[in-house]
């Protein structure tokens, strides 16, 4: 290859690739038809006078299974976000994948209320006919409808029974919670709870905007929860660093499943997204009840790193 046409090449991927002029402009600038720019780009390709380079996000070289291995679930699956959808409604279109791999007829569905999973159900097709429970009180943000309308959209996708919990998560004291509690339709639904095939619930680290309980108690009761060790809440329930469940005085005013009814599920399955949740979810790991966990691309990157993982 001459000199000459080297630089030919190299001028017209120049004006290509560099600076976007388009095929029919390049063409007419040299006196050659579109189908021949097309050619020497080509050319310009093979002879190595172009070379691509692509950098991929982080996340998108991680092996989810290799991911899962040294975490110790069973599963990871990390949303993917195309341009335009939030991570919010990608790990809520991913969890709704992922239901729909799990469930299978006559199965019992649990599912905590969090304004994650209330997306994932707008992304629900029609599921195996299956039992759907829920697992937390009712917590409401702005105009979100809440858990009702989240019992409801499962129900509908599933189509058997449902068991709503008609409470609020947190109630002013445990002797309200108490009597709660004992009314049967609560009662019910919270023994139904004993039998779960598949729980989803949400992860949030004991933080500002990471919780949906954070903001329904006081500065004190805040402190006195941090004081106590708690990083994360997991349906109004808190763990420590470690994992270990800690009451903090909270337990008693929430009306939601419990850590031992989590553990007992066949598979538990939690969602959280963002850097800021790593805490919160090493927490639930550490904690050992969580089999399958859904997040965003950079909650893997970071859980990975923090795991020693090299990117693939």
């Amino acid at each position: 290859m001459s000199t000459t046409h080297q630089e030919l090449l190299a001028d017209i991927a120049t004006a290509y690739y560099l600076d976007n002029t388009s095929k029919v402009e390049i063409a007419k600038e040299h006196g050659i038809s579109r189908f021949q720019v097309a050619r020497y780009l080509d050319e310009a390709r093979r002879e190595g006078v172009v070379d691509i380079t692509i950098h991929r996000p982080a996340h998108t070289q991680i092996d989810a299974a290799a991911l899962a291995a040294v975490l110790g679930v069973e599963g990871v699956d990390i949303a993917r976000e195309p341009a335009g959808r939030s991570a919010r409604e990608a790990v809520a279109v991913q969890a709704a994948a992922t239901l729909d791999s799990l469930a299978r007829k006559g199965c019992t569905i649990g599912v905590s209320w969090s304004r994650t999973l209330s997306l994932m159900t707008t992304h629900l097709g029609q599921l195996p006919t299956c039992d759907v429970v829920q697992l937390a009180g009712d917590l409401r943000f702005g105009n979100d409808a809440g858990s009702g309308q989240l019992i409801h959209q499962l129900g509908t996708a599933a189509g058997g029974r449902t068991w709503p919990l008609p409470a609020p998560l947190i109630v002013e004291s445990a002797q309200l919670a108490s009597s709660l509690r004992r009314l049967p339709e609560i009662s019910e639904a919270q023994a139904k709870a004993d039998h779960l095939d598949i729980a989803m619930v949400a992860i949030g680290t004991w933080t500002s905007g990471r919780s949906t309980v954070w903001a329904r108690v006081s500065e004190e009761e805040r402190a006195s929860i941090a004081a106590a060790g708690a990083v994360a809440e997991i349906s109004g329930r808190l763990l420590t660093e470690t994992g270990e469940h800690v009451d903090a005085g909270l337990d008693g005013r929430v009306i939601a499943v419990t850590i031992d009814q989590l553990r007992a599920a066949t598979t538990t399955v939690a969602i959280a997204y963002g850097l800021d949740n790593l805490p919160g979810v090493l927490a639930a790991l550490r904690g050992g009840f969580i089999q399958r966990l859904v997040i965003d691309g950079d909650l893997a990157a970071a859980l990975a790193e923090h795991a020693g993982l090299d990117a693939a």
